[in-house]
């Protein structure tokens, strides 16, 4: 149901009135309804909070949206401060070194990369030297709950290919267990948030392997995931929280097998990219994930998880409402965006 429940406009940066051919950004608060509460070891929410940015300059609008993200002390005013903050005439290369990887940077960057698509006549893809995308089947994540409630949650979706489980608590194997009976033939990956200790993960890894568990994500602390190196890890790990962007890498070795792409942390499609064949090249998997946020959000992601082997960009699946011309998901997974979306 394409809908956004309320906008806020935050920010007119750089000029109060559209001059020819003078850029201009604008910020907005967009909030959409989930369509049921998502709760993960940190907390629950209700609503998917977004920044949308728009850039404009000689009649062409581009659009990006970033989700500011407390974990990394992000606020939507702190991320609009750093937008407003560029200066006049900021180019994709001059983005990269005037903001760090994060929220700002990313809504900053897709929307400079969806204008100048709009402004070639050609679609991003073809912008980035990239084969055409095709669709991609995504992760459904079934929320924290208690494990009946995960086990009726995994029933209802257990004709998915795929359900990610958000864990991270000392209690996570009857949840666990009650998913795999919920959904017996769903391939399976777990999120632990962070929320595990070096003597939880290890006793889990084994319950891990035998209930069908093909990947886990992030489940110790990142200031603490040294206790990684010389643990077994019979299911593969992937690096979230500890992976922003290319100067992550050297410290993941020997500790994670593969890592969680998202834009929010990378800071846009540009960086999200090179992290991609930059991590493909120093052996790592690739996952590409994402914040709850609108298509608008994973539009820009999906190029990214062409060939990955995990795709988790179900955030619009999550909502009660979406933007107007939305992602479109089925059997295939999630497609492509069209031009009227992004890119």
């Amino acid at each position: 149901m394409p809908c956004v429940v309320r906008a806020e406009r935050l920010a007119g940066i750089w000029t109060k009135k559209k001059v020819q051919g003078v850029r201009m950004i604008e910020v907005t608060r967009d909030v959409f309804r989930l369509a049921e509460a998502f709760t993960i070891s940190r907390g629950s929410r209700t609503e998917a909070q977004v920044l949308t940015v728009r850039v404009e300059r000689d009649g062409v609008t581009g659009w990006g949206e970033c989700v500011p993200y407390a974990r990394y002390g992000e606020t939507p005013e702190s991320v609009t401060a750093q937008i407003e903050g560029l200066p006049a005439g900021i180019t994709r290369a001059g983005l990269q070194a005037a903001l760090p990887a994060g929220a700002a940077r990313n809504a900053v960057d897709c929307a400079l990369w969806d204008r100048a698509a709009k402004v070639a006549g050609v679609r991003v893809w073809e912008l980035a030297g990239l084969p055409a995308p095709g669709p991609e089947i995504t992760a459904f994540t079934l929320s924290l709950d208690a494990p009946e409630r995960m086990e009726a949650a995994a029933r209802r979706q257990a004709h998915r290919p795929l359900l990610k489980i958000k864990l991270g608590t000392p209690d996570d194997m009857p949840r666990l267990e009650a998913v795999r009976r919920g959904a017996p033939g769903a391939r399976i990956i777990v999120d632990a948030n962070e929320g595990w200790s070096a003597e939880v993960y290890a006793d889990l890894a084994p319950h891990l392997l035998r209930l069908g568990v093909a990947l886990v994500e992030q489940p110790l602390p990142s200031e603490a995931d040294d206790a990684l190196l010389g643990l077994a890890r019979p299911v593969p790990v992937c690096a979230d929280e500890s992976c922003h962007d290319r100067a992550s890498l050297p410290g993941l070795a020997g500790k994670y097998d593969m890592v969680n792409i998202k834009l929010d942390k990378t800071g846009g499609l540009t960086e999200a990219l090179a992290l991609r064949d930059a991590a493909r090249g120093a052996g790592f998997g690739v996952m590409v994930g994402c914040m709850v946020g609108s298509s608008l959000a994973m539009a820009p992601a999906v190029l990214v998880a062409q060939g990955a082997e995990v795709t988790d960009l179900d955030g619009p699946l999550l909502l009660a409402e979406d933007r107007d011309r939305p992602l479109r998901y089925d059997d295939a997974g999630v497609h492509p965006p069209e031009a009227a979306l992004w890119g």
